[in-house]
């Protein structure tokens, strides 16, 4: 069982940056592949990052490609999600989930709460 909880979203100006945290609860967090998902009111849940277990392999989706970077530190039980140049289509609940390693939200076990991410033009 793991139990994830995201922090660092906020406001920001469009063309800034901010990093998210997903700290994990649980035994075996380093096991898991993790992922990093948003959605915007009225819009289906959407693909952002993933990583493996190891963080050998990242995954981005095209809408952030070259301005996001996933990571993860297993001894602390937290990925991050790094965003830089951010856009206000950016605007969006961020969601870290865990137990796959697809862009597919139905694929994931376990989900965070969110946190608010607001890019402002």
């Amino acid at each position: 069982q793991v139990q994830l909880v995201e922090s660092g979203g906020g406001l920001v100006q469009a063309g800034g940056s901010l990093r998210l945290s997903c700290a994990a609860s649980g035994r075996t967090f380093s096991a898991y592949s993790m992922g990093w998902f948003r959605q915007a009111p009225g819009k289906e849940r959407e693909f952002v990052a993933a990583i493996t277990w190891s963080g050998a392999s990242r995954y981005y989706a095209d809408s952030v490609k070259g301005r996001g970077a996933i990571s993860r530190d297993n001894a602390k039980s937290t990925v991050y999600l790094q965003m830089s140049s951010l856009k206000p289509e950016d605007t969006a609940v961020y969601y870290c989930a865990a137990g796959a390693i697809t862009n597919s939200p139905g694929d994931y076990r376990y989900w965070g709460p969110g946190t608010q991410v607001t890019v402002s033009s």
